[in-house]
């Protein structure tokens, strides 16, 4: 069966534009919460196959978003590379165990083995697949290198990401070492979960904004190429969405072969239907606040679809979804996008 966000990605006509919400499995579910619980802390979840499978189909029974994203977390990658990874409360993942010279790289496993460790994320999958309706999608992710990477030296969030950028302009070597570990097992990892059964890939790279624009294809854009040069040549009939986060100066230098970019909130949509909109398909990019009024919400929807028009989209958040958004507000953005894109 056809599956409409299929289609759209790969930029074929649709009877509307179809939506989806990056984080749509997520603290604003109560349902998402009440599994959430039950696993006891988030990494469970992201260990547990059916937990995780049930909370990636939530938002599409609950919301009636076109495309299940599976729930996982960036970080597993780092974790099976053989990285000490915690979840505090209150402040999010940390690593004990930063990278900080060679020594500590060589010490991290990669390629294929590390990949294999990350069975429960196929199982998932396979899981998902056996429930999910036969014309919804589902799409796999991954973390950018570059936003991988500054978890890995960093040892958790950050603002200024100095240990990072410190890196960068005084041993470039050892970071495009990090780097290049770092996407072998995300070319393995995204071909296993292909195989498993997701039908479009997403690449975040969430920090993209961190790296100055001359500096930004060295350090992050070319290893995503290299992942989706990767992936296309095996799978063709796979899509590949970018999400470069916070680089609107670096639209002019966009290449590549994948399908679909994701334009994050602070990118005017009409810059990036310019730039790239002959190109690509353009995903996004509605301000997730907006989601806090329904009819701020209705506003920015029917601004992006004037700008966007009969061209080739999908609707989308500019980035996640927040946990204090209310649900009837969500079910509201997923049907607005359905209406008025309505063909």
């Amino acid at each position: 069966m056809n599956k409409i966000f299929v289609d759209a990605c790969f930029g074929k006509e649709t009877p509307y534009t179809p939506v989806w919400m990056m984080r749509q499995a997520g603290r604003y579910l109560p349902e998402y919460m009440a599994v959430r619980a039950e696993a006891g802390n988030f990494l469970n979840l992201c260990h547990n196959p059916a937990k995780s499978a049930e909370v990636t189909i939530q938002p599409l029974d609950i919301v009636g978003v076109d495309a299940a994203i599976l729930f996982s977390d960036i970080l597993v990658i780092p974790d099976e590379m053989g990285m000490d990874l915690d979840f505090i409360k209150g402040e999010g993942p940390k690593f004990s165990d930063p990278i900080e010279n060679e020594a500590d790289l060589d010490r991290l496993i990669g390629g294929e083995e590390a990949a294999e460790k990350l069975t429960y994320v196929y199982d998932a999958i396979k899981l998902i697949r056996d429930q999910l309706a036969d014309d919804k999608a589902l799409i796999g992710f991954t973390g950018a290198p570059w936003t991988l990477a500054t978890y890995m030296i960093e040892g958790q969030g950050t603002k200024t990401y100095n240990i990072c950028k410190k890196m960068m302009y005084s041993n470039p070597e050892l970071l495009h070492k990090i780097l290049a570990k770092v996407t072998q097992v995300v070319k393995i990892y995204m071909e296993k979960q292909i195989e498993a059964g997701i039908d479009v890939v997403q690449i975040f790279d969430s920090w993209a904004s961190a790296i100055e624009p001359s500096k930004y294809d060295e350090f992050s854009w070319k290893y995503m190429v290299e992942i989706a040069d990767y992936l296309k040549e095996k799978y063709p009939n796979i899509p590949i969405i970018m999400f470069p986060k916070g680089v609107p100066a670096f639209l002019d230098k966009v290449y590549g072969n994948f399908d679909v970019f994701g334009v994050d909130w602070g990118t005017p949509i009409e810059l990036a239907k310019e730039k790239l909109g002959d190109k690509y398909v353009l995903q996004g990019n509605m301000e997730p606040c907006r989601l806090y009024d329904k009819k701020e919400t209705t506003a920015s929807i029917e601004e992006i679809q004037k700008i966007m028009g009969t061209s080739r989209h999908i609707f989308n958040l500019g980035h996640g979804i927040l946990p204090d958004i209310p649900v009837e507000n969500a079910k509201h953005f997923v049907s607005e996008c359905q209406r008025v894109s309505k063909k």
